[in-house]
């Protein structure tokens, strides 16, 4: 009997970024628009888990961009990037923890036939931008649902492109399926890496 799916309720978002992270790998995205249902499997995402992750956009205040990190959780935040790309990211934790996961790859399920493989490509993929900052994930527009799928493994690795946060930069907090071919990298040898 096929499993039904269900969609993610604010309980899910409403924990530390760095479990959200990990439990969103082989959750489904669905995004309705311009009269089109698109669908995705996620396969990679990064935790950024508050004002203290100098790698999280948090770290340097409360600002008109990322006042929707310091909300309620299960909305979206996106922002623009090299005056370019959008990124979505999920607020996560109690308002005021400004915590929120990256996605940043998925595996195209249904109307997509461009790559979800890095943040960039993933939100213009799937229609994902600055226009749906701070939209509910709970609502029925854009929204994750779990349908059964566990991951048979989950690899950690430091994040992506954050060399400029100390430390942080070598916090294993991106999480992977490893054997998922729509991953954006898998890590060198010679990086950290855990898996779970």
């Amino acid at each position: 009997m096929p499993v039904r799916e269900k969609k993610l309720p604010r309980s899910f978002y409403n924990r530390g970024a760095d479990l959200v992270a990990s439990d969103l790998l082989g959750k489904i995205i669905v995004h309705n628009v311009h009269r089109r249902e698109l669908r995705a499997r996620i396969v990679e995402t990064e935790a950024y888990i508050g004002p203290h992750d100098l790698a999280c956009h948090a770290a340097k205040g409360r600002t008109n961009r990322t006042e929707v990190m310091f909300g309620p959780a299960g909305h979206a935040y996106v922002y623009l990037i090299y005056g370019m790309y959008d990124m979505f990211n999920i607020v996560c934790s109690k308002p005021g923890d400004a915590q929120a996961v990256l996605i940043r790859a998925a595996e195209p399920l249904a109307n997509i036939d461009t790559s979800l493989s890095g943040p960039g490509r993933f939100a213009c993929s799937m229609s994902v931008t600055r226009r749906d900052n701070a939209i509910d994930l709970t609502a029925d527009r854009l929204y994750l649902l779990d349908d059964g799928y566990v991951p048979a493994k989950i690899l950690r690795t430091p994040r992506i492109g954050v060399d400029y946060a100390g430390k942080w930069k070598d916090e294993l907090l991106r999480y992977i399926i490893p054997d998922n071919p729509h991953v954006s990298s898998l890590p060198r040898r010679n990086k950290l890496a855990s898996a779970k």
